[in-house]
């Protein structure tokens, strides 16, 4: 009796037993990217509060977590340093207080980061007091210190939840190079990342023997090779061409995007893109079948979900106040007087007030002959009377440092007609657009430039034309400087214009003017050692009086078709009819 007993105990611990070790295993995996430092509400220029980033997304990841428990996974793809006055303050002002970015990626209990390339133009002593301060790893598998050879971040993250092992490997676009001072990122070297995925695919394949393996890739999905030699954005086909990866998640070029394509193994990859300033996460389901402890079947299925129903986290605005208060002292400060309103609209159709302070700014700062710069925002309106910091990062959006470049009088031209050349269409009648739209689909109803505007320079320093109906090359007739002197294309000229572009952004420099990426550097007369919108806010404080240039040194021509041809476009651009 006993034995009869003990053996069906045995049977019934054993079906028990085989019981949990067959069971599925559901985890969720949440992808933040490209916050650009939206962490709080503001109010806009109507006085109603704006979307709220992270303060919104708060309450969705609270949400999940009771729903989930511990098989929420959360990440953030980069581009978090920059974007707001509350990481300019934490990144340059006060460089004492643990970093804000890091402490609220640490409420969120975020499981890892990634490096963005914003992120790295903070400098690189920014960027690893936020990593020294943040509870979780920043990846970066195609980082490396040159003197060492080594890995100087972790390159992946292994994460085990009931069971399951899910490897994340991280990877930073590599064209750095092209857009940032190597002051900024000095010492680093980054690698190509498909080799790079390659690489670690077999590592971790190897060596960690994962259930899944996600790519959480700062880089975008449509390949653009920079300066002949990086490929900026590699995640999609990284996703077709490197067996192994269950998801990609993607970042970079703010464009959202959720769909499944087809390795080169016949395998369902998932590839989903967040967009911007957290007004859509990605969210990537995976569950796991069981059997004796092993997984013997996994399935995908992800979407981009809205947060702009979700409330603002209350405690998450609490917790932070003082960082919001010490940020609102700083960005209320008075630095001067301005004699009338700016608007960013008008930048597209002609010299502007908007961008011919920052021309004229870059002139005084400089000493150059002439400034080169491009439209940073997109309806953005500057106030007649005082001016506070915190219109400074409404005139200028990005942290670069001002250079004086030696540019011959024909490298000017090539620059500009480069620009002019992604910035207008090429009118063939007085009823097509001025500007360059993207092809406009039954899909895709609205009007959206062809190109980045960033890259939209226009010149102050010369007089100058720009012929709309001929290609590139024969656009602009320059013909004097602003003092009347003849335009030289053979004399070499003191150019001012930000690192962005000096390294190579845009490609203004080096397929527009044939410069190459290695001549760049020996071009450079002299460089700024803070960001411009530092001198910008140090020479208002001084001259405390601004009057925005009026000068209108070019213009679009024939203007019998182009005057009318801007305020059609302008209503396309603006109100998207």
């Amino acid at each position: 009796m006993f034995k009869r007993f003990s053996l069906l105990f045995s049977l019934v611990v054993l079906a028990l037993s085989s019981s949990a070790q067959n069971k599925q295993v559901k985890l969720r995996l949440i992808e933040t990217s490209d916050i650009h430092s939206n962490f709080f509400p503001g109010e806009g220029k109507d006085g109603k509060k704006t979307f709220g980033g992270l303060s919104q997304i708060s309450s969705f990841i609270k949400e999940q977590r009771e729903q989930l428990g511990d098989h929420l996974i959360l990440v953030d793809n980069g581009d978090i340093l920059q974007g707001k006055p509350v990481t300019y303050y934490y990144n340059f002002v006060d460089t004492i207080s643990p970093h804000v970015c890091a402490e609220i990626l640490n409420y969120m209990k975020f499981d890892a980061g990634n490096i963005g390339n914003h992120d790295i133009e903070a400098g690189r002593s920014v960027m690893e007091r936020w990593m020294s301060n943040s509870n979780f790893p920043i990846l970066g598998a195609n980082v490396y210190d040159t003197t060492t050879g080594e890995n100087p971040y972790p390159p992946y993250l292994v994460i085990e939840r009931d069971g399951v092992k899910v490897v994340i490997l991280g990877m930073i676009t590599p064209a750095i190079p092209a857009w940032l001072h190597e002051g900024l990122w000095k010492n680093l070297y980054f690698a190509d990342m498909e080799e790079e995925a390659r690489k670690w695919m077999k590592i971790i394949r190897e060596t960690e023997k994962p259930d899944a393996v996600i790519g959480l890739f700062h880089a975008g999905q449509e390949p653009v090779v920079m300066l002949d030699k990086f490929n900026e954005n590699a995640s999609l086909t990284i996703a077709r061409e490197v067996p192994g990866f269950d998801a990609v998640l993607m970042g970079h070029d703010h464009r959202p995007d959720s769909k499944t394509i087809t390795n080169v193994a016949g395998e369902t990859v998932w590839v989903l893109n967040p967009g911007s300033d957290g007004r859509l996460v990605s969210q990537l389901d995976m569950t796991f079948d069981l059997k004796k402890g092993k997984v013997v079947g996994k399935s995908f299925e992800g979407q981009n979900v809205k947060m702009n129903s979700y409330p603002v986290d209350q405690d998450y605005m609490a917790t932070f106040q003082n960082q919001i208060d010490a940020v609102k002292d700083y960005t209320a400060k008075r630095i001067g007087y301005i004699t009338e309103d700016l608007s960013s609209r008008e930048v597209f159709f002609g010299p502007t007030a908007f961008v011919n302070l920052i021309h004229q700014l870059q002139l005084k700062i400089s000493g150059a002959d002439i400034s080169l710069t491009a439209p940073l925002s997109f309806g953005n309106v500057i106030n007649k009377g005082d001016i506070t910091v915190n219109d400074m990062f409404d005139l200028y959006k990005y942290e670069n440092a001002l250079y004086v470049m030696e540019l011959s009088g024909q490298e000017v031209k090539d620059a500009l007609e480069e620009s002019y050349s992604l910035w207008t269409n090429q009118m063939q009648s007085a009823d097509d657009n001025l500007l360059l739209f993207k092809p406009r689909t039954e899909e895709s109803s609205r009007w959206r430039l062809a190109n980045f505007s960033f890259n939209f320079d226009s010149a102050a320093g010369i007089n100058y034309t720009v012929d709309v109906t001929q290609p590139k090359g024969n656009k602009l007739n320059i013909t004097t400087l602003a003092d009347g002197t003849p335009f030289d294309l053979n004399k070499r000229y003191k150019v001012a214009v930000n690192s962005y572009r000096g390294n190579g952004g845009g490609e203004l420099l080096t397929r527009g003017a044939g410069i190459s990426q290695d001549d760049l550097k020996s071009r450079i007369v002299s460089a700024t050692d803070k960001d411009l919108r530092y001198y910008l806010i140090e020479y208002i404080e001084k001259n405390d009086t601004i009057a925005p240039d009026q000068t209108q040194n070019w213009r679009f021509i024939p203007e019998e078709w182009t005057v009318p041809a801007a305020e059609r476009d302008y209503e396309h651009l603006f109100h998207n009819k």
